[in-house]
Parts: C-alpha cells; structure tokens; sequence
C-alpha cells in the first residue's frame, strides 16, 4: 500500500461508527473484516494486534467528536433527551464528520440535517430545530470578524441611495418559537449539572427536560457580539427584514420599503420606528460600510 492508500483505509476505519459498547466494529462497511483491514497497514506491537491498535484512533476520534458537539448543542440535548441526543449525533457525525483541522465547524450543517431528519428530535422537532439555530449562531457569532462600525456622522449623512454592511458577526434568525430565553435557561441548567456531583443527575440527564410551556409563534432574533460574549436581541419583523434586504446589498431606501411591505404599521409611525432602529444599531456598532467600500 502506498501512503494515499494507507490513509485512506485508516480515515475509513476510524470514521466508522462505534458498537453500542464503544468498540471498534468487527465488520466494515462493505463486510469485510476489520481484523484483517487493520493488519493490512498495522502491525501489532508486544501488547496490541493490529485491531487493538486501530480502535484506539477509531475510539478516541468518535468520544472527541461527540463530546465537542454535545458541548456545542447542550439545550438541544435537553431538548430531545441525552439518549436521543447521542442517537442523533452519531447518525449525523456518520453522515457529516469532521473535514475540518478545528472542531469549531462540527456543527456547520447541523440544523439542515435535522430539518431532513425529523425523526432524530421526536415531537419536539419545530422547537429542537430553532433551539439548534440559536445555538449554532452562538458558534458563528462568538467567533466571526468585527469591523469598524460607521459613526454617528456617518450615519447622519446617509439617505435612500446609500448601501449599506452589517457586522460579520450579526446572525439574523426566522424561528417559529420565542426560544431564546430558554435556550438560555437550558444553558445555566447545564453548567450548575456540571459543577454539581453527577451521578445523582445520570436519569435526569437521560430523558427529555420538563419544559416550560413555550407558545409557538413567529419570532425574529439577532445574535452578536459585543466584548467577546455574545447576546440574543428579539427583533420586530420589519426591523429584521430591513436588516435582511440590507445584508442583501439593497440600497437603504429598498431596504426600508422591503421591512415595511405587507406591514400593519401606519405610515404616520413608519418614520419614527426607522429612527428607533438606528439608533439602537449604531449603540450596538451593527452598522458597517458596504463590502469593498472605506
């Protein structure tokens, strides 16, 4: 085997998902022998044979990666149930693994997958899917770039031909539940399980969390950063389609027009709500120059 060959069969084999006992599996894929794939390309050493040597890559590859996405998503695995939760996650990770040199990405196509796979969140799945959208735009927003945002001047001289940037970090969601205050309150869940002893939580862990009732609604919520720690802001929908259009390119005047088309706000009030957005926007630095401008 030449070394193309030999990495090709060690990524297939470590790739392949655990037993239910966390071991390597004796068969691959395509039914043959694991014993015998591992002592093509391994040798066995004086402790281990070649199929002992290769779980050890094929163990620790799949414990790492569960475990980063189960860090990642920890209100969806309250959501859904730890049981559930790892069912899903293998199903995903065997489908999507890591192509990536940071496990930062893991999650990258999590929210597509379960959308195709409703049977993975149960009855919950309207509410694990915008629960997996927070949570991944948690990840997006914790550690995507910031630019200089416009100044006041700036934004003073603006008018309906002016296009405008958004922060790289703003991330723009259509949920159908109010479920960031939850996500939220899942997360401190979490972390007091954590820091508590764990044993007395295992069943608690196991099965879906007693909810509170959380009424299914359209919501539309932005999540961004400010002084390395990321924050949920629920916005009225003509704020976010503004926002939208304006992250579309839209000069500002179509933008405005696209926020306020089918919208029950007078046009008496249409003036002020704009005002109220900006100045809110320009608090938060929201408010870039367009892509290849100064």
């Amino acid at each position: 085997m030449n070394l193309e060959a030999i990495q090709r069969a060690m990524a297939a084999a470590v790739l392949q998902p655990l037993t239910a006992n966390e071991g390597m599996r004796a068969k691959t894929v395509d039914g043959r022998a694991m014993a015998e794939v591992a002592a093509s390309f391994i040798a066995p050493n004086s402790r281990l044979n070649p199929f002992e040597r290769l779980e050890i890559y094929n163990r620790q590859y799949w414990l790492r990666v569960l475990g980063s996405l189960a860090e990642d998503f920890p209100a969806l695995r309250a959501v859904v149930g730890a049981a559930r939760f790892d069912a899903l996650a293998v199903a995903y990770l065997t489908e999507h693994p890591s192509r990536s040199f940071t496990l930062r990405n893991l999650g990258s196509k999590l929210v597509d997958w379960l959308k195709a796979h409703p049977e993975f969140a149960g009855r919950r799945h309207a509410l694990a899917m915008d629960v997996a959208r927070i949570e991944w735009a948690f990840v997006e927003s914790f550690d995507s770039a910031e630019r200089a945002p416009l100044t006041p001047a700036q934004i003073a001289a603006l008018d309906g031909s002016s296009r405008l940037g958004l922060q790289p970090h703003l991330h723009l969601m259509v949920l159908h539940y109010a479920a960031d205050e939850l996500v939220l309150d899942l997360h401190k869940r979490e972390k007091r399980l954590t820091s508590e002893a764990g044993v007395e939580h295992e069943e608690e862990e196991r099965a879906p969390v007693n909810l509170p009732k959380v009424r299914r609604r359209a919501t539309w919520l932005a999540a961004h950063r400010v002084d390395f720690s990321v924050y949920y802001r629920r916005l009225a929908r003509e704020e976010f389609l503004t926002l939208e259009a304006l992250r579309q390119a839209r000069s500002l005047g179509e933008a405005i027009d696209a926020g306020f088309a089918e919208s029950a706000i007078p046009e008496r009030r249409r003036a002020a709500c704009v005002q109220e957005w900006f100045g809110t926007w320009a608090e938060l630095g929201w408010i870039c120059a367009a892509d290849g401008e100064a």
